[in-house]
């Protein structure tokens, strides 16, 4: 079972299985996805550059000429796929994860006013990288299902034995520098999601175990 837990570690949040609906891990898991939401929500109003999965879906979505919302869906599914020889499964998580995310994004879109000054643009930028991060340390740690990127990560983390800052921050680089070539658009913004999100993610988890090892 330790190897199970290398990466994630288990918390008193937990939960005993990917399906079982328990309080505590309920709460952890619609709290940290609903933060994921806004952090992905202050990024883009930020007006700095997107997140490089989206830029990787701007980029072939240029060169198909097919819509990116429906990209962005291709590839989700395609990154799923992925999980086959990773031996990855999904769960509540998972589900709750495409319904959360996106539901928050779009609140935080519409109902957060967008920043008109450059230094107000790099604050929503780097606030939403910070909790994005920490945010994702906690929903991937109740052990319930990874979203399609997430688990990716997830699983080549426990496949080559990698820290998870380094794998994330391999697979934001190769996408952003993928959709880059294909004419996706990258800002600043996008940048430092790119190098700062694996950095985020790996304090965060650190500081877990710590507290999970006392």
């Amino acid at each position: 079972m330790k190897k199970d837990f290398r990466v994630l570690p288990r918390t008193i949040w937990t939960a005993k299985s990917l399906w079982k609906i328990e309080l505590i891990p309920l709460i952890v898991l619609t709290i940290a996805l609903s933060v994921l939401g806004i952090g992905e929500g202050l990024l883009l109003l930020s007006g700095l550059g997107s997140s490089p999965w989206t830029v990787f879906a701007q980029g072939i979505a240029i060169q198909t000429h097919i819509s990116i919302g429906w990209v962005s869906l291709i590839i989700s599914i395609s990154v799923m796929l992925l999980w086959i020889p990773l031996k990855l499964k999904a769960g509540f998580g998972t589900l709750l994860n495409i319904l959360f995310v996106a539901l928050f994004l779009g609140l935080t879109a519409a109902l957060v006013p967008a920043p008109t000054e450059l230094i107000s643009q790099f604050i929503y930028a780097i606030t939403g990288i910070i909790i994005l991060g920490i945010a994702t340390v906690f929903y991937l740690t109740i052990h319930q299902g990874a979203g399609p990127r997430d688990g990716l990560m997830v699983g080549l983390c426990y496949k080559f034995r990698w820290k998870v800052g380094i794998v994330r921050t391999i697979l934001e680089v190769t996408v952003c520098s993928l959709g880059y070539l294909l004419g996706g658009t990258v800002g600043i913004g996008t940048l430092l999601f790119a190098f700062g999100i694996g950095f985020v993610i790996q304090i965060t988890l650190n500081i877990i175990i710590k507290l999970h090892q006392n």
